[in-house]
């Protein structure tokens, strides 16, 4: 299934959390940067934790953190641990087999799918969330600080 919002969402909130300063945030701050609810924030905090790329500080003032320096959190690291990785669709039911092109078109496909699912993925071994902080600091079109 193609990616969900899901990946975006991630490398927002991992970002957020590389530029808090090593401050833990709460789930509700990083809905309101994300502009989405807490549970969401919440479910993909589940995942990039179960994929070590993010730790929960309990108690009062606590919330999630980074669980490795952000240049070693790599947009694959995070791509992985919370899409479906099968990039491309195919057809929801099989395609005639008694057809010239129905019995064929999945082989014929299958390795320039398997080439450009290789490309995005080196992309994104390329680039860690330090780089999208970086970025965001880069462009920085807002004068105010950030709310947290």
């Amino acid at each position: 299934m193609p990616t969900s919002t899901r990946f975006a969402v991630a490398v927002h909130v991992l970002t957020a959390l590389a530029v808090s300063d090593g401050k833990p945030m709460r789930s509700e701050d990083l809905a309101f940067s994300a502009n989405t609810g807490a549970v969401v924030i919440r479910g993909l905090l589940s995942r990039l934790n179960d994929a070590g790329l993010t730790r929960s500080q309990l108690g009062a003032g606590g919330g999630a953190l980074l669980a490795k320096p952000s240049n070693e959190i790599r947009l694959i690291d995070v791509y992985e641990a919370v899409e479906d990785t099968e990039l491309f669709s195919t057809h929801r039911t099989p395609p005639c087999q008694s057809c010239a092109v129905g019995g064929n078109i999945l082989a014929a496909m299958q390795p320039v799918l398997a080439q450009a699912r290789h490309a995005m993925e080196s992309e994104l071994a390329a680039s860690s969330i330090a780089d999208i902080a970086t970025e965001v600091a880069r462009l920085g079109k807002f004068s105010i600080p950030l709310v947290w």
